[in-house]
Formats: C-alpha cells, structure tokens, sequence
C-alpha cells in the first residue's frame, strides 16, 4: 500500500518542515479516500459497478458520487486552512 511506503519516507521531511504530522497524515489520508473515488484509478466505483445491474452504466455511477467528491475536496480545502479542525480533539485528548 502507498501509505506504508511513502509516510515513512516523508513523515521526518514534514516534521523537520514544522508541520504536525497528525494533520499532514490526515490530509494524506482524505486525499488517498478521493483518489479512490475519481478517474483514472477509481477503485472504489469499478467495485460498485461489479455489484450494479448491468443497465446501470460506469457514467451513472460518476454522476452519482461527484457531490460526494465535492464535499470531500470541501473538507479537505477546510482541513488545509484550517487545521485546528484536525488537531483540536487529540491536543485536547493528549495535552499539548
């Protein structure tokens, strides 16, 4: 999987860089979850089409989830300017 090969390798760059490394691995997180949602990979709606009716075609399924995909990029732009939205609950849990 990606995420095991490349946050190790990028985890001490974005440290070093004085990013928090909980919100960067969010960040990374919500944008591996959309990359499974739109083209060319897709993953996620190639298995949703195996298990459609054969008349609903790959199209309908690319309509279907483009508001899904418009908020996820909506929350990752909020995530992005706004990073106490992901750091607020562990520093609160934690302590800073």
């Amino acid at each position: 999987e990606i995420t095991l090969i490349i946050l190790p390798l990028v985890a001490p760059v974005v440290e070093s860089m004085g990013f928090d490394l909980v919100w960067f691995t969010i960040l990374f997180a919500v944008c591996l979850q959309t990359s499974f949602l739109t083209p060319p990979v897709g993953f996620a709606l190639f298995y949703i089409k195996g298990v459609c009716p054969p008349d609903v075609k790959i199209g309908h399924i690319y309509r279907g989830v483009m508001p899904f995909i418009a908020l996820q990029l909506f929350g990752l732009a909020m995530f992005y300017v706004f990073p106490q939205i992901i750091t607020w609950l562990p520093s609160v849990a934690y302590g800073n």
